[in-house]
């Protein structure tokens, strides 16, 4: 069993940064692949960049890519998430998840614990 906290949200202006943190408690954190999906009102859960479990392999949704870096500290137990120039379209509710299988983690439905999530919003 995983546990999952994400904080470190909040409301920011166009062009701001934001940094998210999960941390995770329960066993084996360095054993699962880690990411993060977003949920915006009325649209479907979506993918937002995933994390090797040794922390050397990363990749992100095309929307994100060059604003935002995923990161893991195994010894802390945590993922983080670094926003850049964020934008009002970066708005949403940001998740953070484990996951066994690497490949399954740009699918949002398929990781096997997720935490509450953290809600960003981005004025414009």
């Amino acid at each position: 069993q995983v546990q999952l906290v994400e904080s470190g949200g909040g409301l920011v202006q166009a062009g701001g940064s934001l940094r998210l943190s999960c941390a995770a408690s329960g066993r084996a954190f360095s054993g699962y692949h880690m990411g993060w999906f977003r949920q915006a009102p009325g649209k479907e859960r979506e993918f937002v960049a995933r994390i090797y479990r040794t922390g050397g392999l990363t990749s992100y949704a095309d929307s994100v890519k060059g604003r935002f870096t995923i990161s893991r500290d195994n010894a802390k137990n945590t993922v983080y998430l670094q926003m850049n120039s964020l934008k009002p379209e970066d708005t949403a509710a940001y998740f953070c998840g484990a996951v066994a299988s690497y490949p399954s983690g740009t699918n949002p439905n398929a990781y096997d614990y997720e935490g509450q999530g953290t809600q960003v919003t981005v004025s414009s």
